[in-house]
C-alpha cells in the first residue's frame, strides 16, 4: 500500500483528497497545510498539520500549491526519501529542490463543489528515476484509467492547450451569459448548442466542426454583430477571432 502526504489544501488538494482516500490501495497519511481553517475538511480521513516541520515518512509527497510556492514547499521534504511530485501542468520537474522528484498532473479543471470522476480524468506523469516513474504510475492507476508519460515540454504545451480551449472557452461562454442578461433571456437557452459543439468534437476535429459566420466569410451577419457590441474588448475580440478563423479556413473559401 502506498502512502501518500498531500501538500495543500486548495482545490485540487480537496479533489485528490476525495479521491484517494476512496481507494483501498492509497494510505493517505497526512494533510499539510497552513491554512488551519481549511486543514479541517480534511481531518475526517487523514492526519492534518500546519507545520510544515512535522510531515511523516510517506512514498509519494504530492505538492499541491500554487505554482510560485512549489519550490518553496519543495525545500521543507530535502531530507525526505520518498518521490516529491508537484501536481502543475505548467511548471517543470526542475521546480523540485529534492533529487527524488517527479510530477503528478491531473489534466482537468476543478472547482470547489463540483464532483469530478477521476477515472476518466487524463493523469500526465513525469520522474527521472525509473523506478520512480513506476511508483508514480501505481499511483494514477489507481485512481484513474487514463495515464501518460509526458516530459516537462510536452505538458507545458498541453497545458497553454488547455488554457484555450478551457479557461479561454470559459471566458467566451460568460461574454455570451452577459449578452443574454441585458435582454432579459436565459443563458440556458444557449446550453444545447455548447452540448452539441462538445460533442460534435468526440466524431471529428475541431476544424472540421467549425461553423458560423466567419467560417463561411458571411461579412453582412459580421457588421450587424459587430453593430450590437458596445464595448470596445468585446468588439477587439469578435474581430480577432472571426479574422483567425477565416484564415484557418481560407482554402476553403
Amino acid at each position: 500500500m502506498l502512502k501518500i502526504v498531500i501538500l495543500g489544501t486548495g482545490n485540487l488538494a480537496k479533489h485528490l483528497y476525495t479521491a484517494l482516500t476512496s481507494t483501498a490501495d492509497i494510505d493517505l497519511v497526512q494533510i499539510v497545510g497552513r491554512n488551519q481553517k481549511e486543514l479541517q475538511q480534511f481531518s475526517e480521513h487523514s492526519t492534518i498539520s500546519n507545520s510544515f516541520d512535522s510531515i511523516v515518512d510517506a512514498d509519494i509527497y504530492l505538492i499541491a500549491v500554487k505554482d510560485d510556492a512549489i519550490s518553496e514547499v519543495s525545500q521543507h521534504l530535502l531530507k525526505k526519501k520518498g518521490i516529491v511530485a508537484h501536481t502543475s501542468g505548467a511548471i517543470g520537474l526542475d521546480a523540485i529542490q529534492p533529487e527524488n522528484r517527479g510530477v503528478f498532473y491531473p489534466l482537468q479543471t476543478f472547482t470547489k463543489g463540483k464532483t469530478v470522476d477521476f477515472s476518466s480524468i487524463p493523469i500526465c506523469i513525469e520522474a527521472e528515476e525509473k523506478e520512480s516513474l513506476q511508483t508514480l504510475h501505481k499511483l494514477a492507476d489507481s485512481i484513474s484509467d487514463n495515464v501518460h508519460h509526458i516530459d516537462s515540454q510536452q505538458r507545458k504545451k498541453l497545458h497553454l492547450a488547455g488554457v484555450f480551449v478551457n479557461n479561454f472557452t470559459n471566458y467566451l461562454y460568460s461574454v455570451g451569459e452577459a449578452f443574454c442578461l441585458e435582454e432579459g433571456l436565459s443563458f440556458d437557452l444557449l446550453k444545447p448548442l455548447i452540448m452539441e459543439t462538445a460533442d460534435k468534437i468526440q466524431a471529428m476535429s475541431p476544424k472540421e466542426a467549425q461553423t458560423g459566420p466567419a467560417r463561411r466569410n458571411d461579412t453582412k451577419s459580421m457588421e450587424s454583430h459587430l453593430e450590437l457590441l458596445n464595448k470596445k474588448e468585446h468588439i477587439t475580440l469578435y474581430k480577432l477571432l472571426s479574422q483567425a478563423i477565416k484564415q484557418a479556413h481560407e482554402e476553403e473559401l
